[in-house]
């Protein structure tokens, strides 16, 4: 789709919408890639989404110019400018085959930014005191010494200090992105740069997303991978499905979302999980951490950026209660919004009615509301029905992990005419002009349309790091192929890195005191069945 380089004061007109709409949303069976097929969807995994014929030829889009300042300063996750939607039409990877180079040693959007995105990861080091300090304690250990890890998250440059944190410690890695719009393209080209084999730029097609995942995935006589970081089971599915004599070998697996976690216990309860596992996003410091507080803070800079809104007054429905869900509610409320939940879980409805939010079913509120927020994990959350009854100028987006939870798809339909405004900024139009306004096309909208708080990652980036080192020395057989969680004194670790910056100072326990508890002095201080 166009991203708003068109002539001024052009008029609508039919444009065919690309056939292969880029989706992040779970695939159950990724099939083969490219080249792998002999039949005539060959380069298409199954699962994957295809348009029929006559939709494609009936769908509108409609582009409004933007002058380059403002693609700049609305460009996500960015502020050099050089993560826009720019250098549409052919993809890295095409010109990189094109060129006789099938599998390069990297695949990024402009190698030449380096040095812009060399900056924005030594901004990020500075608000990642936790992951920086597990970085100089183990450099000299190489606690992961031959380690070859898989890599597939978001690519910011707060991950790029994570990814460069994984080599000092001795991995060698191969990263993908696991959402099409989150890569920040100057951080990729500054890992490029110095000599990381990083596959991801924003804007990427579908096809480009999984041959991206595949270049990480594939073994060759130079990389056997051992290790997989995944975020949302992506890198994971593609690798048993294409590679299961390769999957087999890999010691373990990280994941840090409810998408991917959901997709291993499924893996589990088939027994096609051959290898040990670790549930990362269960943790206590990924969940009342990066959940609660980064998304408390990013979803207001992914809505005013996007939108330029004022809070006050305004009528919001976050759906879904849980840590993502009571972030948003948090946020919201403090900024003056009237804030309404939808729950299924009768434990996080009563949650929300005692934090002072009224608790409803979305149909009751979704004529009056100015912003509809998905944070449940779920599909079909946000239903066509729903947004023909939304008023005009009704804003919606999505936190979680895959874009499911709102029906984009339904709004591809002739009747429809979709308007690019921004970088992730889209007004679908009605035939009687009402319009909603969609974020980043139902996909993470903190990471699409915003950045993340940097010291609130590395609480998550620390976490990663420490289960992989976990998983990666095990001895053979304390973890069977199954789904773990984190063991609690690792999450106590993480959170110790972090409080020298706040001038923290904990209280010690007494021998008497510790034997009353029936604690250790040092940890863990909490057993395995306490809720934070």
């Amino acid at each position: 789709m166009s991203e708003g380089h068109g002539e001024p004061n052009m008029l609508r007109k039919e444009s065919v919408v690309n056939a292969n709409v880029p989706t992040d949303s779970p695939v159950t069976d990724p099939g083969q890639v490219r080249g792998g097929n002999t039949d005539g969807n060959a380069g298409k995994f199954e699962g994957q989404r295809v348009k029929s014929g006559a939709l494609k030829k009936a769908a509108r889009y409609r582009s409004r110019s933007l002058s380059a300042s403002s693609a700049d300063s609305y460009s996500s996750t960015s502020y050099t400018g050089s993560s826009s939607d720019e250098d549409e039409g052919v993809q890295p990877h095409e010109k990189a085959i094109a060129a006789g180079q099938p599998n390069p040693p990297y695949c990024v959007r402009n190698v030449e930014q380096h040095a812009f995105g060399r900056r924005e990861i030594e901004i990020a080091e500075q608000e990642m005191p936790g992951i920086m300090a597990l970085r100089a304690r183990a450099k000299d250990d190489k606690p992961l010494k031959e380690a070859k890890i898989v890599g597939c998250t978001h690519i910011n440059a707060q991950t790029a200090v994570l990814i460069e944190t994984l080599a000092a410690l001795g991995a060698t890695v191969r990263w993908a992105a696991c959402n099409i719009y989150s890569t920040q393209n100057e951080v990729a080209a500054a890992l490029a740069h110095a000599g990381f084999a990083i596959f991801a730029w924003r804007g990427e097609s579908e096809e480009a997303f999984w041959w991206c995942i595949d270049q990480c995935c594939t073994p060759a006589s130079s990389w056997q991978p051992n290790m997989i970081l995944d975020d949302g089971g992506d890198a994971t599915h593609l690798m048993l499905k294409k590679h299961p004599t390769a999957f087999k070998q890999i010691k373990g697996i990280v994941e840090e979302s409810v998408t991917g976690v959901h997709r291993l216990y499924q893996l589990s309860k088939a027994g096609k999980l051959c290898v040990p596992a670790m549930n990362v996003n269960d943790s206590v410091t990924k969940t009342k951490f990066d959940n609660l507080y980064s998304c408390r803070e990013s979803i207001i800079d992914a809505l005013k950026r996007s939108t330029d809104i004022m809070f006050g007054g305004k009528q919001a429905v976050v759906c879904g209660y849980g840590e993502v869900g009571k972030g948003c509610c948090q946020a919201l409320k403090a900024l003056g919004s009237v804030v309404y939940v939808t729950e299924i879980d009768p434990i996080c409805a009563l949650q929300a009615a005692m934090d002072g939010f009224r608790v409803v079913k979305l149909t009751e509120v979704i004529r009056q509301v100015d912003i509809v927020i998905t944070a449940t994990g779920n599909k079909g959350v946000v239903t066509r029905e729903h947004m023909e009854r939304m008023k005009n100028g009704c804003i919606v987006c999505n936190m979680g992990h895959s874009n499911t939870e709102i029906d984009v798809h339904a709004l591809r339909t002739p009747d429809l005419l979709w308007e690019r405004v921004r970088s992730q900024v889209d007004h679908i139009i009605w035939p009687n002009d009402k319009r909603i306004v969609l974020l980043a096309e139902g996909r993470l909208a903190n990471l699409c349309c915003s950045s993340l708080p940097s010291f609130v990652v590395s609480v998550t980036a620390a976490t990663q790091a420490l289960a992989l080192i976990e998983l990666y020395n095990a001895p053979q057989h304390r973890y069977k192929a199954d789904v773990y969680l984190l063991p609690k004194k690792m999450d106590e670790y993480v959170a110790s890195l972090h409080l020298p910056t706040f001038d923290a100072h904990l209280t010690e326990l007494t021998d008497e005191q510790a034997k009353y508890l029936g604690l250790n002095k040092v940890g863990p201080f909490k057993p395995n069945y306490y809720r934070y």
